[in-house]
């Protein structure tokens, strides 16, 4: 341990279960002496295991609907009464497509989903960060990080609209980093990451094989949770202090890959089989 985030005070909302990412972000952000609340849905509390995660890293749960702007100022608001003033940093790792779990392709979506999907994805970022930004509730040199997906770039089969919401993410981070680097010293930033087998990850059709995909081709293999976990404690620490209004891949490299030898050979074999 480096101590990085010693003194630091946060918020970290969608860890449910020892597969998520959220829940490796919260045990090393507290290895490294950061102090923060948890925030999930009241569903989400009941259906995960956030006790446990908040016995063992000594933080209070707070539980809230994201796409609300009065729960979200309660989070915020409460943690501040907690901690005695400003935080330091914030994890948005919250996501969710109904169209995706009822298998639908892109061209024949629901648009109600459609616009859940939009709501619960990216814009409860940008609720959390105007929330923060009224409550001026984050510290000169903040962080704030949210967690996205390459399929904001590239088409990746049956990702469906998940693709555009992370799309919409990352420009939210690049349109609020500005205002809040200005004003506030606060920065902002999205973390690309490799496919993760989460609780969540796992409902999406072919996601095994897409990870298997993105390992064989990634030069150093898929970024793991704990990977993404130390990428995020780095983020919240003073050593990125002008990183802002990134989206910043950590994929082993596969976001700079166009075909992989590993991947070739997989793919030749199957042009054999045929």
């Amino acid at each position: 341990m480096y101590n990085l985030l010693k003194g630091k005070k946060g918020i970290i909302f969608g860890a449910l279960d020892s597969k998520s990412i959220a829940w490796h972000v919260a045990e090393r952000c507290h290895e490294e002496g950061a102090e923060f609340t948890l925030s999930n849905t009241p569903v989400a509390l009941r259906l995960g295991t956030l006790n446990e995660l908040a016995d063992k890293c000594g933080a209070e749960i707070i539980p809230a609907d994201a796409t609300s702007v009065e729960e979200l100022e309660n989070v915020f608001k409460r943690t501040m009464e907690k901690f005695g003033g400003k935080i330091d940093f914030v994890l948005h790792a919250i996501g969710m497509s109904m169209n995706i779990r009822k298998g639908r392709t892109y061209d024949n979506i629901d648009y109600g989903f459609y616009q859940k999907s939009l709501d619960i994805s990216a814009w409860s970022f940008h609720k959390v960060l105007q929330v923060a930004y009224k409550l001026d509730a984050i510290k000169e040199w903040g962080s704030i990080v949210a967690l996205s997906y390459i399929a904001g770039q590239r088409i990746f089969y049956k990702y469906c609209d998940m693709a555009d919401a992370k799309a919409l993410l990352e420009s939210i981070a690049r349109s609020f980093g500005y205002i809040y680097g200005r004003d506030r010293k606060v920065r902002i930033n999205t973390i690309s990451q490799s496919p993760v087998l989460t609780t969540a990850g796992s409902g999406v059709e072919g996601i095994d094989k897409l990870f298997d995909y993105a390992d064989k081709t990634s030069p150093l293999g898929n970024a793991t949770a704990d990977d993404c976990a130390n990428y995020c404690v780095a983020m919240f620490s003073d050593l990125t202090k002008r990183v802002t209004m990134q989206n910043l891949y950590n994929d082993g490299g596969f976001s700079s890959m166009g075909m992989s030898e590993q991947a070739m050979e997989v793919y030749s074999k199957g042009i054999d089989i045929q």
